[in-house]
């Protein structure tokens, strides 16, 4: 009797539960059955938390070009890459650009699936027969062949991309979402040349054939990619990610380039106005080491520790725990550059952007990169020092990392 009367209790409390979830009774109890959010925590990335940041020069401006001016401004929390993206890393996308061409020559898609399909139908499960002759065309052929080897023709390896664009769509109220969905296809292999066209009457070659190859380079930062790949890099990167949270239901924020004063506020690791990472006036402890990897002085490249680019988790990682904020190589902001930006730039989270066109003047398609790398004077290496490259531009010293939009007050929220 007292087993039939706890079944009994344990139904009428399950069909009560059930019908709160179907029925509100009347009041305004909001939409139930949501998902539930706990927060994530993205492996190799670090919280940095809302806060309010001291812009401008952390030091005399040496070339008075007054391209720094003081400004109080605030960051909302993201989460950042606590290493520059690695060549390893950066491999695991080229990998898959390479992969998806190769399933798509040999038929491998899933049920549903044709050869004009999304590449979400390729159904991955395939083991690709790299000796198949239907795969010969991702290699190079006859004349472009060198020593016999075969090798992959990287200039197959496209990747389309798409952002959306946010600020058109807020002042544009007669156009449809399709103007302002844009595309742009690009091939994603590192440029390895910059190693030699970087440096006349300089031998790098060594650098071209080896640093994206070869595993003693794995840890590395990845080079030789620009403003347009490291922006594909991370729309990659959102869609792998979102294709493992949707069985959860939810998805994060995108992947995206920092804005130029966030990488500041990062890069000051908590300490505001320091003019370094480390929080300190010196390039050196007080042991007289180096702290970053950087140029010391005329022809002197090695006295850090490094004659080149060093591992990417080389040396103290600041207060954030962010490695190599000052060094080693320069990084990729989604920041436009103009001189006079910090005098109408908005005081929460201020963005400059600009989406510079093919016919654009060379002006406009200046993008902010921001630490100094290897080969450049301490100068560059400080937080609050502004320079830039051209979007299309890659070089030997410039990379990247990723940046992450926090969803919610603070993290200890969960």
């Amino acid at each position: 009797m007292k087993k039939l009367f706890k079944f009994l209790l344990v139904l009428t409390i399950l069909v009560v539960v059930a019908s709160c979830g179907t029925r509100q009774n009347g009041q305004l109890i909001g939409v139930m059955e949501r998902p539930s959010w706990k927060g994530i925590n993205p492996y190799g990335m670090v919280y940095v938390p809302s806060g309010t940041l001291h812009i401008g020069p952390s030091d005399q401006d040496v070339a008075n070009t007054f391209v720094q001016r003081p400004k109080t401004i605030s960051i909302q929390g993201f989460y950042m890459d606590d290493t520059e993206i690695t060549n390893n890393e950066y491999r695991q996308f080229v990998y898959w650009v390479r992969d998806s061409l190769a399933h798509s020559l040999l038929d491998h898609y899933g049920e549903g699936g044709d050869e004009d399909a999304e590449t979400e139908a390729i159904d991955w499960d395939y083991e690709i027969d790299w000796a198949d002759e239907s795969l010969d065309e991702l290699f190079y052929q006859g004349d472009d062949k060198f020593a016999g080897k075969k090798e992959l023709d990287v200039s197959k390896l496209e990747y389309e991309y798409q952002w959306f664009d946010w600020q058109k769509a807020a002042h544009d109220r007669v156009s449809n979402r399709t103007a302002h969905i844009k595309k742009d296809k690009i091939m994603v292999y590192p440029d390895t040349l910059v190693w030699v066209r970087d440096f006349a009457y300089s031998y790098n070659e060594p650098m071209t054939r080896n640093y994206f190859y070869h595993p003693a380079f794995d840890d590395y930062p990845v080079v030789g990619v620009d403003w347009r790949m490291s922006n594909a890099f991370c729309f990659w990167r959102t869609k792998l990610w979102n294709s493992y949270q949707a069985e959860n239901g939810v998805n994060s924020e995108d992947f995206r380039l920092p804005t130029e004063h966030e990488w500041e506020y990062a890069s000051r690791g908590g300490h505001d106005l320091a003019p370094f990472p480390w929080g300190g006036y010196y390039i050196r402890n007080a042991k007289g080491c180096l702290l970053a990897n950087f140029k010391p002085g005329r022809g002197n490249y090695p006295e850090d520790g490094g004659l080149y680019t060093v591992k990417a988790d080389a040396y103290f990682p600041n207060d954030y725990g962010l490695y190599n904020m000052a060094g080693n190589v320069a990084e990729w902001t989604s920041s436009s550059f103009h001189e006079n930006a910090y005098s109408f730039i908005h005081d929460l989270n201020p963005d400059m952007r600009y989406d510079a066109k093919e016919d654009d003047a060379e002006a406009q398609k200046r993008k902010v990169i921001r630490g100094g790398s290897w080969k450049d004077i301490m100068v560059f290496l400080q937080t609050g020092t502004r320079h830039w490259e051209y979007q299309d531009t890659t070089k030997s010293y410039v990379g990247f990392r990723c940046a992450l939009t926090f969803l919610g007050r603070s993290i200890n929220d969960f």
